[in-house]
């Protein structure tokens, strides 16, 4: 291991790029980060360990000396058309709500979108929730990207575990395999 990295921002006890500590995360984010295509991408996802009882945005941010406008919010959407139901995620600073009613249901040429349940996001990811990051998401999912994570230096998302949380350049999470970039996505 090469030693705890320098961090863009944040206070934790352990850091470690995330390739070196892949024993850390749940098996989708390993897998996606030791297979990814662009292994400069890779190698520039870090990750840091936290207290999930810690987990709540503000209190996160707080305890970890974490700019608000850093964090970023991975959620999963249900689109349905016809009686059929597509999985989406969708990845947008904390501090905006991703527009689901709109611009994710249009996009997704859906009747009607929604919010995933958590028992079929936690399922169809294989992460627990809370933890859901756009790293490792199954590969027919479209990842919808809001343009302001990738105009952002860096962006924290989940790990894939409520312990533990990534960072990267907001230019590599929108480069994330599956990833549609959408200017109107949150606001």
């Amino acid at each position: 291991m090469t030693g705890q990295p320098q961090l863009p921002f944040g206070t934790f006890d352990f850091s470690a790029p995330a390739l070196e500590v892949t024993d850390r995360l749940v098996a989708p984010v390993a897998d996606a980060l030791k297979n990814w295509d662009d292994r400069e991408a890779a190698r520039s996802v870090l990750y840091v360990e936290t207290d999930p009882e810690k987990a709540d945005t503000a209190v996160f941010c707080e305890t970890y000396g974490v700019p608000l406008d850093a964090s970023a919010n991975c959620v999963v959407v249900a689109a349905k058309r016809g009686g059929e139901t597509t999985l989406a995620a969708c990845l947008a600073l904390a501090t905006t709500r991703v527009d689901v009613n709109r611009t994710v249901r249009r996009h997704l040429e859906a009747r009607k979108a929604s919010f995933a349940p958590m028992d079929t996001a936690v399922e169809a990811t294989g992460m627990e929730y809370g933890g859901i990051t756009p790293v490792g998401l199954p590969a027919d999912w479209p990842l919808l990207v809001d343009e302001a994570v990738a105009r952002a230096p860096f962006v924290l998302v989940g790990s894939g575990r409520r312990r533990g949380k990534l960072i990267l350049p907001g230019r590599v999470a929108a480069a994330l395999p599956g990833a549609v970039l959408l200017p109107d996505l949150a606001g």
